[in-house]
Formats: structure tokens, sequence, C-alpha cells
């Protein structure tokens, strides 16, 4: 089942989404938190490929990022370590597009396919240059998700989500990622507009901080991106029992 089959089953079935972002390389136990987040209730779990110049990615994933790479975190190695995981829910790799240009979209896209990976987030690639990506990802089988803006005006939001796999991102606050006291209306206000011209899973990310906050943008989407809130606590050695326990604490708020 591709990505997006498997989340459009769930949400038919009238579940609230949940994926949960973790950095690959963060850690020796990182592939056992993946497991772990599975097992806690994910419907499927973004896991971020460390890359240099991250111009999304807030203070908190910055970090993750630096320290997994200066513990010899590759690309390669990352996709072939996610292999292995069978979590049982599907796995997608976010990452940046300088990344993909040097490894080449083909042999980029056949070593996700090859790893069971089912989606590629390249939040740097805008809808107008993604031609020969998306196409090298539909031909391996890998979903390309793409990214809506408050921002965005609703003639390329239509077109944004023709051309986006698996599910569409819904950028919850303009700025980059991090954990928000409280949820911006615009994360509200991207949802409804998305909802209204597509029928593929909506999802927003970027600024959903905690399971109250996850359970008030469900209200309008289909479920919910989190990431600087775990691996903050994945920073300060919450290890995969932690992790586990507060994607069970989102869990329970979106189903609440």
């Amino acid at each position: 089942m591709s990505l997006e089959d498997h989340l459009r089953a769930r949400r038919d079935a009238g579940r609230k989404l949940l994926v949960p972002y973790v950095t690959g390389g963060l850690g020796d136990d990182w592939v056992e938190t993946v497991r772990a987040l599975a097992a806690a209730g994910a419907d499927a779990i973004e896991v971020g490929i460390p890359f240099s110049d991250p111009v999304m990615d807030g203070p908190v994933i910055q970090q993750a990022s630096e320290r997994a790479l200066h513990a010899g975190a590759t690309p390669g190695g990352i996709v072939r370590a996610l292999s292995g995981v069978d979590a049982g829910v599907p796995l997608a790799v976010m990452t940046y597009y300088n990344l993909v240009f040097r490894a080449g979209h083909e042999r980029f896209a056949s070593s996700l396919a090859t790893a069971g990976i089912a989606g590629c987030i390249l939040p740097d690639l805008p809808l107008d240059e993604a031609g020969e990506w998306c196409a090298a990802a539909d031909a391996a089988g890998v979903a390309t998700i793409l990214l809506a803006a408050p921002t965005t005006p609703d003639d390329r939001l239509a077109a944004i989500c023709e051309r986006s796999r698996g599910f569409v991102y819904a950028v919850g606050v303009l700025g980059v990622t991090g954990e928000r006291s409280s949820l911006a209306a615009s994360a509200t206000v991207i949802a409804k507009r998305l909802k209204a011209v597509t029928d593929r899973p909506v999802l927003v990310g970027v600024g959903v901080s905690n399971a109250e906050q996850a359970r008030q943008v469900a209200e309008a989407a289909d479920g919910v991106v989190v990431g600087s809130a775990l691996v903050r606590r994945l920073l300060e050695g919450a290890g995969p029992e932690g992790a586990a326990a507060f994607v069970a604490e989102l869990r329970a708020g979106l189903d609440g």
C-alpha cells in the first residue's frame, strides 16, 4: 500500500493522522526510536536526513542535525539503516534538494525505493522547479510531498495539491520550525483552504507543539506533523521510551 493509500484508509476510517519527525542519526538508538514511535500510535514517520544548511529548520532541529553530522551521519547511511526498520507504518524522509541534485534524481529516488521508503519532502524545491525530481520519484514509486504556506495564493494551492503525493504538508505558521506556546491562527486557516481544494490528506506541521494544539488544528485538518517538540526531548536524552511516551500523548489528544 502506498503512503497516500495508507493515510487515506486510516483517515476514511475516522482516525486523525499523526506523523512525528525524528532526525536520522541522532544518537545510536535513533532506529529504535523510529520503531517506538510506530508502536506508540504514529500513522507514518518522517525522518530527517541532516544537511549543513537547513533553511526551514529552527534551532532545535539544527542542533539535532549538527549532532548527527558530527557523529558521522550520511544520507546513504540513514537510508540504508531505514531499510531494516520494518516499523509497520510508512516512512518518509525530509531533506534538502542539494543532496538530491548531487546524488542524481533517479539514483536518489531508486535508493529510497530500494530501502522501502514511501515518501520524500524537499522543502527548498519549489513546485515550478520540481518536475524532474517528481518524474523520477513517480517512476520509483516514491511520493513527493509538497508544502503549502499560509501566504500561498488559491490558484497555486490547487496546483500544489494536484502535484503532491502521499499528503499535502500545510505549513502552520511562517518561519522556521520550532515550538510555539499557542497554535497560530494561520494553521487552521491554511488547513481549511487546502481541504476546500483537495481530497488528499492534509496534515499541518510547523508550530504544532503539544497534544492540545494537535487536537485544535485537527478539527480543520486530517492530522499533524510534530517535529521540534519531539526532537527537543530526544536532545534532552528522552530516548526511544520517552519519545514514545510523548507520541502516545499526542495520539491521545487526537483521539480524544
